[in-house]
């Protein structure tokens, strides 16, 4: 029978209903062809349980033929969000002491969780953003958050009270959590394997460098117009960045695209049993709780999700340690005004873009090399740099540490950030890039339940790090985190023997 008219125009029908998701991780078109064949296409177009795909390699509702243009413009849209959403937990950092002031509070507990309990509304948060995410695309949830991470930012401005200053808080990094957990998916659909670590590289500046410029930025600000034009300021830039997503967003989750492609093959044929090849057949509501429950499977019953989300919130949690103990050491040990002190957490600047640098230049390139070799990438050829960061993360603590301790030159204990922060970024950078490549289509909810963990770590340490280095003093402070960092040594070389295995075993589709 003759192919029909509109088949090119519309999408590719396949026989191959159960076409397994194996073969097509929804980024991949090389991957795709393994799906749906040519023949296949042209026989069984009149089969009213046949699939609809791409319309073949060059399809422009394929993310990956995107123009450049669009793909780089989205990506730093992405990258923007992931950079001012992460400042702004850490921004409002060296006006605490004014706030505290202000609403005649001298609890040291709660001047921490001021600053933390943003970042534990960042851990929850993808834990909904992330499966609905999957379920009604990207696009639609951005917007949301968007306007809830803007909407609350006006709130914590407007604060009557601290305790309504910490719930906006709370709410402003909870809706503000999508796009740095959804944005590297989002990349993810748009970019090959082979070329994701160059865009992760620009993405990944964000949630590691917006931390460390936010307190630089909020201690000149707050000193010079008061302590809520901080949360002005991350107002006006999240509104205007929001605005630009707006109008120039586009849909990326490839499920969602090929159902929309179906919906119109269904009209233009008259076949309303047809469905596209990554259509599990699930009823809406039973997706929407496989999407909920999906993020809390990988946590507990993937090895690979476990462990790695471990790891990130020990490394992650150490980065707002030390933004809890940075201020208190320069001004106290050194003599520097709030505004310098601020301006120490540059250390940690100047190590991340070191970090990227390391990454972006070894990462892509191993990707390709073993690509040419053997015709695929396995994804724990992105963990090969992590020993690096495993050694850098606690030879900086133990520098930084001991040389504040010692009151040694100013720059000492900066070059000591530094180098946790090349540290922190080549291994947060790292997990990241494997966790997209190893859970590819459910990469979003792999990254959720890592945030969830992660942010945990990064909201509940720095409650203890005044207490821990009030006791044991900068010096040893520091060295137990070390000591610490020392005991997950082996963790990298675990993934590289055992990752594939564990892959395998607990594949992501049984569980």
């Amino acid at each position: 029978m003759a192919p029909d008219a509109n088949q090119h125009e519309t999408g590719y029908i396949s026989s191959n209903s159960e076409a397994p998701m194996e073969h097509f991780d929804g980024i991949s078109n090389e991957a795709h062809e393994n799906v749906v064949g040519s023949q296949a296409r042209l026989s069984q177009l009149m089969d009213p349980d046949a699939t609809v795909s791409w319309d073949g390699d060059d399809d422009p509702e394929n993310p990956h033929n995107w123009p450049a243009w669009r793909i780089n413009t989205y990506a730093a849209l992405l990258s923007l969000l992931a950079f001012l959403i992460p400042l702004a937990s850490s921004i409002i950092a060296p006006a605490v002491p004014a706030i505290m002031e202000e609403f005649g509070s001298d609890s040291t507990v709660l001047s921490a969780l001021v600053v933390s309990i943003y970042v534990l509304g960042l851990g929850i948060g993808p834990l909904l953003f992330a499966p609905l995410s999957e379920i009604y695309g990207r696009v639609i949830i951005y917007h949301i958050s968007n306007l809830g991470f803007v909407a609350f930012h006006v709130a914590c401005a407007l604060a009557p009270s601290l305790s309504s200053l910490i719930a906006f808080r709370f709410f402003a990094g909870f809706f503000g959590s999508c796009p740095p957990t959804n944005g590297g998916a989002s990349i993810a659909d748009m970019v090959p394997q082979h070329r994701r670590g160059v865009f992760m590289a620009g993405f990944a500046i964000g949630p590691v460098f917006g931390p460390v410029i936010g307190p630089v930025a909020g201690g000149f600000l707050s000193d010079a117009a008061g302590w809520r034009w901080v949360f002005w300021l991350v107002t006006i830039a999240g509104g205007a960045i929001s605005i630009v997503v707006l109008f120039l967003a586009k849909e990326t989750y490839a499920p969602v695209i090929l159902q929309r492609k179906v919906v119109r093959l269904r009209q233009q044929t008259g076949k309303p049993h047809l469905r596209h090849v990554l259509d599990t057949g699930l009823s809406p509501v039973a997706r929407l709780k496989l999407s909920f429950v999906r993020p809390m499977k990988l946590l507990v019953l993937s090895p690979i999700g476990a462990i790695s989300a471990i790891y990130m919130a020990v490394v992650y949690g150490y980065l707002y340690l030390m933004f809890s103990s940075i201020t208190q050491v320069f001004q106290e040990t050194y003599g520097f005004t709030p505004n310098l002190a601020g301006l120490a957490f540059l250390g940690l600047g100047v190590g991340s873009i070191i970090g990227i640098a390391v990454v972006s230049l070894t990462s892509d390139r191993q990707v390709k090399k073993q690509i040419e070799a053997t015709g695929s990438a396995k994804p724990e050829i992105r963990v090969q740099t992590v020993p690096i960061g495993n050694i850098l993360l606690p030879a900086g603590l133990f520098i930084y540490g001991w040389t504040a301790e010692y009151h040694v030159h100013w720059i000492a204990p900066i070059i000591g950030m530094a180098l946790v922060g090349i540290g922190n970024i080549i291994i947060f950078m790292s997990i990241v890039l494997y966790l997209i490549d190893a859970f590819t289509v459910y990469s979003a909810s792999a990254l959720a339940a890592n945030t969830v963990i992660r942010s945990l770590g990064g909201a509940f340490l720095p409650l203890a790090g005044l207490s821990l280095f009030a006791r044991l003093g900068v010096g040893w402070g520091n060295s137990l985190l070390g000591f610490i960092a020392v005991g997950l040594l082996p963790v990298p070389f675990l993934f590289l023997k055992y990752g594939e295995m564990l892959r395998r075993r607990y594949d992501i589709k049984q569980l």
